[in-house]
């Protein structure tokens, strides 16, 4: 298969969505560009089976969740996929939000997985990627992963630090000085300094440059915030 974005032949297209409108819309998506050819349709997940069984295809379009089918579970329906059809590009559409859910369909070997969330012409684009065998993550799935990850960070930060250290050291992070933090919280300027060193130490940090980076990488502060303490 050619990797640019034009092929000699039609890309064979077979899609699958159990919500008629919305295989309608993909549909007449596809057909606006003249290298998509649509060869099948499916409503499920076992009619998907049969249709790229009937006939030959370089790319399937499918939902993540649709009734029937394999046990209604998606993630077995793209496993038996890739296994019976390793040749055919995979591109996932869903609704889903669970960065976890999502985590697993990557892990699958999917060419593409695009939110129905995002602009329908980005299928195109996770289209021509996948058929490229890169695969394409859509915005709104790499959202949804990346608050995920972020989130997960900050609270293996709330494990390790004590309410009150991570108080401070979120204060501190946000530009305060330890004056400033111990007027704040009613605590005296030697507390506020000991549990700032405290969570640094307990943190591993070794400098000021240092705890502001942690802070923005696991989501202690935004990085709005480091721009307006700029």
């Amino acid at each position: 298969m050619n990797n640019n974005a034009e092929f000699s032949t039609p890309v064979r297209t077979i899609i699958a969505d159990d919500h008629p409108l919305v295989l309608l819309a993909i549909e007449n998506l596809m057909l606006g560009y003249p290298d998509m050819q649509i060869v099948g349709r499916a409503a499920d997940a076992a009619e998907l089976f049969k249709e790229v069984d009937r006939i030959p295809c370089d790319l399937v379009l499918m939902d993540l969740y649709m009734p029937g089918g394999i046990n209604g579970d998606g993630l077995e329906a793209i496993r038996q996929f890739k296994v019976r059809y390793p040749t055919v590009a995979l591109v996932v559409l869903t609704m889903e939000t669970e960065a976890a859910e999502l985590r697993k369909v990557i892990a699958l070997g999917v060419d593409g997985l695009v939110s129905k969330r995002d602009r329908i012409e980005l299928i195109h684009v996770a289209v021509i990627t996948a058929l490229a065998r890169e695969c394409y993550l859509g915005p709104a799935v790499r959202a949804l992963i990346a608050d995920a990850t972020v989130a997960q960070l900050f609270d293996f930060v709330r494990q390790m630090l004590s309410r009150r250290e991570l108080e401070v050291f979120t204060q501190y992070a946000s530009g305060f000085g330890v004056t400033e933090i111990a007027a704040r919280l009613g605590r005296s300027v030697k507390t506020i300094s000991a549990q700032k060193c405290a969570a640094m130490r307990k943190l591993g940090l070794h400098s000021d440059a240092e705890l502001f980076r942690f802070a923005v990488e696991h989501g202690v502060i935004s990085e709005d915030c480091v721009q307006k303490r700029r």
